[in-house]
């Protein structure tokens, strides 16, 4: 199978989904365009069509209304546009870095292309670091990322990713939408990335809250049938509150896991429950010993540790039919929603 990451560079330990050229640190930007595969530009040209006339001959006529976007290096097509979007090239998002990693002190970690060049990131490390009881710790990034197919805009995301288990997790402030810590810019507007950064220092306090909620989640103890209605409501959507659940869903929970090992097509109303069963039956063993730092203190029977598990079962454990698209949907797709969902249903039980 055709991987979705065009190309890829990192420094420090090679990558979850091991893909990647392996760069030493501190290298210029013009090393990390050529090695992540980001030194091309995006070119652009009228929408043609062919057609014939009444005498059967071929004509070639413009629709001058779109656009077609094209790999300058390869000419490889990647979208059809209208003439008002604003395309942001692969170097813009590496350029964006240039004074935070010379001046700043943040370091670029990883960089590449995705989907044949449709969509590329930039994941800088901030510098900003804390450590949760049992030496549990996070480290901050800010994620640059864009895609020139309609599927993304250009997001700039401050990100915490957990050291034990590099699990990555959007950050948004406490009790403000989930738009705060985020800056997005549209294809209908220039992007501005010096504008995108005063923007983001006025979310700098983000790392501060995002780290002093994960300290009260790993203060707050929780039982296996809060557990199970946590994610209940994670996979589900619940609309009960934890709160109202029993202990009959950890019930549920035992007939998922016979269900698992069991012929799945019993019956219809099986089949229908049984891919979220088989999820929610995974991350509770996680939660429940078998994740990655489970049995730190930060995470053991905590509400912290209830969203380890979520993030970790996205970022490792959800099926992918490759491990680009694990990184694709972890940060940009269903695995992405997955995890938010999971850190407002944590945020629910320290509220």
């Amino acid at each position: 199978m055709a991987h979705l990451i065009e190309n890829m560079a990192y420094v420090g330990a090679t990558p979850w989904h091991g893909l990647g050229n392996q760069l030493t640190q501190n290298q210029p930007i013009e090393v990390w365009a050529q090695q992540a595969g980001m030194d091309w530009r995006i070119e652009s040209s009228n929408v043609s069509y062919m057609a014939q006339n009444q005498r059967g001959q071929s004509l070639i006529l413009l629709f001058e209304e779109q656009r077609v976007l094209y790999r300058s290096d390869t000419h490889a097509p990647l979208s059809v546009v209208s003439q008002r979007y604003q395309e942001v090239q692969p170097l813009e998002i590496l350029e964006f870095y240039r004074d935070l990693t010379e001046q700043a002190g943040f370091e670029l970690e990883t960089a590449g292309v995705l989907k044949g060049g449709k969509k590329f990131w930039a994941l800088a490390k901030t510098g900003q670091t804390s450590a949760l009881k049992g030496k549990d710790v996070s480290n901050g990034y800010i994620l640059l990322a864009t895609a020139c197919d309609g599927t993304l805009a250009t997001t700039a995301q401050f990100t915490s990713i957990r050291v034990v288990c590099n699990n990555t997790l959007a950050i948004a402030l406490k009790g403000q939408n989930s738009s705060a810590g985020v800056v997005k810019v549209p294809h209908s507007t220039k992007f501005d990335a010096e504008k995108v950064k005063q923007q983001l220092g006025i979310s700098v306090r983000a790392w501060d809250e995002h780290m002093y909620e994960m300290k009260q989640l790993s203060q707050r103890k929780v039982s296996q049938t809060e557990a199970a209605a946590y994610f209940d409501a994670v996979f589900n959507n619940s609309s009960l509150s934890i709160a109202d659940q029993d202990d009959s869903i950890i019930q549920f929970y035992r007939n998922v896991a016979t269900q698992a090992q069991s012929n799945p097509t019993t019956n219809k109303a099986e089949n229908k429950t049984e891919p979220n069963g088989r999820a929610m039956s995974k991350v509770m063993s996680m939660f429940n010993g078998q994740g990655r730092g489970a049995e730190l203190s930060s995470a053991k029977d905590s509400a912290y540790g209830l969203l380890c598990s979520i993030t970790e079962f996205a970022d490792h454990e959800r099926r992918a039919m490759s491990q680009d698209h694990r990184l694709d949907s972890a940060w940009f797709g269903a695995g992405a929603a997955l995890k938010q969902r999971g850190l407002a249903q944590a945020l629910r039980l320290i509220a």
